[in-house]
């Protein structure tokens, strides 16, 4: 082999130097990687244990339920809410009475 064809090819430590690198490379994209999905999961148990968050998203999807069902049926909406405030009107009228007989 002559000196030309000895230069075009890379020596042993050259490529082991490369092979280094790609590894590090490699371990650095695949540390980020495993961090990125870390946080998402420390995200997701975030929000799932926020409690006062979940309360909110509840009340917020309740509000848009019982706003299509008054859309959809008036009447029955008025109904219900008439019997709910009665039923809580009789709870307290009992409780307040029960103390008050004591």
């Amino acid at each position: 082999m002559t000196a030309a064809t000895d230069a075009q090819r890379p020596s042993k430590r050259e490529t082991a130097a490369r092979e280094r690198n790609l590894t590090r490379v490699e371990a650095r994209a695949a540390s980020a990687k495993a961090r990125a999905e870390f946080a998402g999961t420390l995200n997701a148990l975030e929000d799932k244990l926020n409690v006062p968050k979940q309360v909110g998203l509840r009340v917020d999807r309740a509000k848009v339920s019982l706003k299509a069902f008054y859309d959809e049926q008036p009447g029955v909406a008025i109904a219900a809410a008439v019997g709910v405030a009665a039923a809580v009107g009789g709870l307290v009228w009992l409780i307040v009475r029960s103390k008050l007989g004591d």
